[in-house]
């Protein structure tokens, strides 16, 4: 049995979507999904108390650690020898997001032994699908990767297919922090762009960045995905609930860890969800 240690929460969802579940020994402190992945050992936390802080708070903690050039994450680097691991998870794409560089490096250097390290690092949709094919080769689970990606494409697919010819587009703008504001950015505009609407404040493919309030009235968004980096959604909801007034917009708080924050499987299920929003489909749009 292969022994995986996840510094990522989409490294971890992949993991269990691929059935490989059972073979996880060890997690960071963000991986919550699903539910019995919380039992495992925690290799990583963060080096910020952001327990109590508001988003402006830990923006602008995170920001001084960083233009300083320290580190968001610490490794526990004890615990991860005790655990052995075969196949190392983790991502070289957000310093926000999950250890790596120095952090992480120092801790490989540790091991007595060299495990796999696979890097997750998708900017679109579709590198998303290659990470899920990595993590696979990696893992002993390639014939599960292929069969799990080929259904997320089926399903895009018809995504596409079914709003492909929609008679208008709306006008959305999606917050991926409301406290400074942050546009949708990697597969996130993608996701938009598939599911029906249009968000022209995003950056696909590109880093989420700053944006001013008079960009988004400018636009004059006509839904505003609020789906705050890091939170579930009972946190954006509370945080919807204290935006800024946007005229003439429908404000729809999302999960954003479950469906747009981490680049996993579920990825397919938030597009789902905004062709829904979009629709102006009622039920649980915003579950």
């Amino acid at each position: 049995m292969t022994r995986i240690v996840s510094f990522l929460p989409a490294g971890t969802e992949i993991v269990h979507a691929l059935g490989a579940g059972a073979e996880l020994v060890g997690r960071s402190h963000e991986c919550d999904y699903p539910e019995y992945v919380r039992a495992l050992p925690v290799v990583s936390k963060p080096t910020i108390a952001l327990d109590g802080m508001n988003q402006a708070e830990i923006d602008a903690a995170v920001s001084g650690r960083l233009a300083a050039g320290e580190s968001l994450y610490v490794v526990d680097e004890l615990l991860l020898r005790e655990l052995a691991p075969d196949v190392i998870l983790t991502q070289d794409l957000c310093q926000v997001c999950a250890p790596s560089g120095n952090e992480l490096t120092r801790a490989l250097k540790s091991l007595p032994s060299s495990p796999a390290v696979v890097y997750l690092t998708p900017r679109t949709l579709a590198e998303i699908d290659d990470n899920i094919i990595a993590v696979g080769e990696a893992i002993g689970r390639a014939p599960q990767a292929r069969v799990l990606v080929a259904s997320l494409r089926d399903r895009l697919e018809q995504l596409r297919a079914s709003t492909r010819n929609a008679p208008r587009r709306p006008r959305v703008a999606f917050l991926e922090w409301t406290d400074p504001l942050f546009c949708g950015g990697h597969w996130v505009p993608e996701m938009i762009d598939i599911a029906g609407g249009e968000d022209r404040l995003g950056r696909p493919g590109a880093d989420s960045v700053r944006m001013s309030w008079d960009d988004v009235h400018a636009w004059a968004p006509e839904i505003v995905i609020v789906a705050p980096c890091g939170y579930h959604l009972a946190e954006a909801e509370r945080m919807a609930r204290n935006l800024r007034p946007i005229p003439g917009a429908r404000v729809v708080p999302v999960d954003a860890n479950a469906y747009f924050a981490r680049p996993g499987p579920r990825y397919i299920e938030g597009i789902e969800l905004l062709a829904k929003i979009f629709a102006d489909e009622p039920a649980s749009a915003a579950a």
